[in-house]
């Protein structure tokens, strides 16, 4: 019965996560994180594991959400593909190890990070103008060697937040000279090894655990990716022809809020249960 009522409400966060990957290069986790955790808090779905499930489901739905939108950017140019083979070898390291750090944690300081990492992501997106959208800068990436450490980094942070990367991805490809419509674009096929090497991570940390409802396999509940999955693969490519013909800076700060109040939301539902 559980199963049957997830699958209703989980196609609405997959168009709406969708629509975020494709629009601002994000995997969506921002929203499906604590989303998910207050689904599976309200339907009982594990007591022990219920912000480990979010995690690894989030990661998991964000594969097929990243192929979608990465496809979308790259048939309008919208793809810097250097700037993707140079930071994907260290974020599949950093994404893959970090889930380790995560599957050890206690829920209570597992949302605590998330609470916190996503406040100092939405002060930097309410603070910023519009940094590389003028295209008329000289793009300045680091040689390989720092490339991948920087890629490092954004993976691990994105496997313990469980997001695709692109609240980090976009601004430092920004700052580097990248367009911000070319930084959106690469920042959706970052997301995709990202997501690849979590989903990995949380399949294998999770894998001897007990007390894991059924459908799942490790930290990962498939009906979640399956329902969110369904509809994030239509609304990614829209998402991907707004970034393309719309002004940002406004949607970007209503994101920037969005963030935050979500957030907080499953810091509380969890310091609460």
């Amino acid at each position: 019965m559980v199963v049957f009522e997830l699958m209703f409400l989980l196609p609405l966060l997959g168009a709406v996560t969708g629509l975020l990957a494709g629009l601002f290069g994000v995997g969506g986790g921002a929203v499906m994180v604590p989303v998910l955790t207050w689904l599976f808090y309200r339907f009982n779905l594990s007591e022990l594991w219920v912000v480990h499930l979010a995690l690894g489901t989030s990661m998991a739905a964000i594969i097929p959400t990243a192929i979608a939108s990465l496809r979308a950017h790259h048939r309008r140019g919208g793809v810097y593909w250097n700037a993707v083979r140079g930071l994907a070898p260290g974020i599949i390291l950093g994404s893959f190890a970090a889930t380790f750090v995560a599957s050890n944690l206690e829920p209570e300081p597992l949302s605590l990070f998330f609470f916190v990492f996503m406040c100092v992501i939405a002060w930097r997106l309410l603070r910023s103008g519009k940094p590389g959208e003028t295209g008329d800068r000289q793009i300045n990436l680091p040689r390989l060697s720092q490339l991948s450490l920087v890629g490092s980094g954004i993976g691990a942070i994105s496997a313990l937040a469980a997001i695709g990367g692109g609240t980090l991805t976009v601004p430092y490809l920004a700052s580097r000279g990248l367009p911000l419509k070319t930084a959106i674009g690469s920042s959706a096929a970052v997301g995709l090894p990202i997501a690849m090497a979590g989903t990995l991570g949380y399949l294998w940390n999770g894998f001897q655990q007990v007390d894991l409802p059924a459908w799942s396999t490790g930290f990962v509940y498939w009906p979640g990716v399956l329902g969110i999955a369904a509809t994030s693969l239509l609304t990614a490519p829209l998402g991907a022809s707004l970034a393309h013909r719309l002004p940002v800076g406004v949607l970007r700060r209503l994101f920037a809020l969005l963030v935050v109040l979500l957030a907080l939301q499953m810091l509380l539902m969890t310091l609460a249960a």
